[in-house]
């Protein structure tokens, strides 16, 4: 496993600059946002990666009171526009938490990562009035920060 660790480190590590180029060139992420999120907030909060496609959350946090689900997003981001979404947060996941990494749009490095409540994501993404947020699951990263319990937990 520490070499398949190994092995994933270089990979991404090569797709970064390829990922970052692409954008400054086209304009357009190239895809791999999201992989490079889940990877970057294991490595910088200590979390345990489940197995691809697991139904509801991305990754396990160990505490004393027992293991906490994660759901990971992350987005290119580069500040100044602040209506820029996530991608969709499903209602009734097995969940317990959200984790936004926000990654730099030119490099891919990340900038900040927060975390929200499960409870106060889902609670939100149910108010009306906005159809990207009850449609498509989906708000904004200036949402997210405002969300009741939402922490900065990195830096």
């Amino acid at each position: 496993m520490a070499t398949d660790d190994a092995r994933v480190r270089e990979i991404l590590a090569t797709v970064k600059p390829l990922a970052a180029e692409y954008y400054r060139l086209t304009g357009k992420p190239l895809g791999v946002t999201g992989e490079l999120a889940e990877y970057i907030a294991a490595e910088l909060l200590g979390l345990t990666p489940v197995e691809a496609r697991t139904a509801g959350h991305d990754a396990i946090r160990k505490t004393p009171d027992g293991p906490l689900r994660v759901q990971i997003k992350g987005r290119a981001y580069d500040g100044t526009k602040p209506g820029q979404r996530l991608g969709k947060i499903k209602l009734d996941a097995a969940c317990d938490s959200v984790i936004l990494v926000l990654l730099n749009n030119m490099t891919l490095e990340p900038r900040e990562i927060w975390e929200a409540p499960y409870v106060a994501v889902t609670a939100r993404l149910q108010v009306e009035g906005s159809k990207a947020r009850n449609e498509r699951g989906a708000l904004s990263v200036r949402e997210f920060k405002r969300l009741a319990g939402a922490q900065q937990v990195w830096p």
